[in-house]
């Protein structure tokens, strides 16, 4: 009983629930330590500033690359919390979509057939469902995983189009799995507050005719929060072809990148230890 009203709730709050399309993320700063998003080396050419929000409330913020067709980064607060997956179909982001009033994330056959978009309207600027249905040796790889949300409704908010990329398969259920589920856990211990940024390093390769980027690296950071003071912070990168997560400090997270990136990068401003 308890199984199924859980059902009805989600049900009816994903009816409700949208995503806010911003030019920066002034409506979500919360999901940032301090309210600083990541400096602006990670920005490209077209980018759009999504505030992932279901049933009235921001669950996680995301930077989002128009042109390559994938998620910069995706930053939330780390509040873990048991359950499954929940069972809800991947959406798309209709104010992707050129100019229109639709404020909630939705699947691909509503735009088509109740919105009367053509699917080159929707996929021109982000990727649709069947860019990754045929996809070898890759998985639609989280930046902001479910298993990292502390609620139900949280949990669905992760399922977006907007939210994955193309990430090696064995990684993704592999080592990145490891560190998603056991390092991050046993690294937050004692934190009041986890404030992580994960991103990926657009690569020279495409999957899908050449619409969707396939990811150079995966990485994440994370900030550990007591007392309102930052007390410590990491990081984690693996390439996305290969079986293998390095977890480093936060500066050495940023030397990468900046390399990666060619421009210096900072993640959480110069407010978390970067030793």
């Amino acid at each position: 009983m308890l199984g199924l009203l859980l059902l009805q709730v989600l049900a009816s709050c994903l009816r409700l629930g949208h995503s806010e399309v911003v030019t920066s993320f002034m409506s979500c700063p919360q999901f940032f330590y301090s309210g600083l998003a990541p400096n602006n080396a990670l920005n490209p050419k077209n980018a759009t500033w999504i505030c992932q929000r279901l049933s009235n409330s921001y669950h996680y913020a995301t930077l989002y690359d128009r042109d390559r067709r994938i998620p910069v980064y995706s930053a939330y607060k780390y509040r873990p919390a048991e359950g499954k997956r929940p069972d809800v179909p991947w959406f798309l982001e209709p104010q992707l979509i050129g100019e229109n009033n639709l404020k909630e994330m939705t699947s691909e056959m509503t735009l088509v057939y109740d919105h009367k978009f053509t699917l080159d309207q929707i996929k021109e600027s982000q990727a649709i469902l069947g860019d990754y249905t045929q996809l070898k040796g890759l998985d639609r790889g989280h930046l902001c995983p479910s298993g990292h949300m502390e609620n139900i409704l949280s949990k669905a908010a992760t399922f977006t189009q907007t939210n994955i990329v193309p990430q090696d398969r064995i990684l993704n259920n592999g080592k990145w799995n490891t560190y998603e589920s056991d390092t991050m856990s046993e690294m937050s211990k004692g934190c009041k507050n986890t404030f992580v940024i994960t991103g990926a390093v657009p690569g020279n390769t495409y999957v899908s005719s050449g619409r969707v980027n396939r990811p150079s690296h995966i990485w994440s950071a994370a900030c550990c929060v007591v007392d309102k003071n930052p007390t410590r912070a990491w990081g984690a990168i693996a390439e996305n072809d290969k079986n293998e997560v390095e977890t480093i400090t936060l500066g050495e997270l940023e030397e990468r990148l900046t390399e990666l990136y060619n421009g210096t990068v900072t993640l959480f401003g110069t407010a978390c230890p970067r030793q």
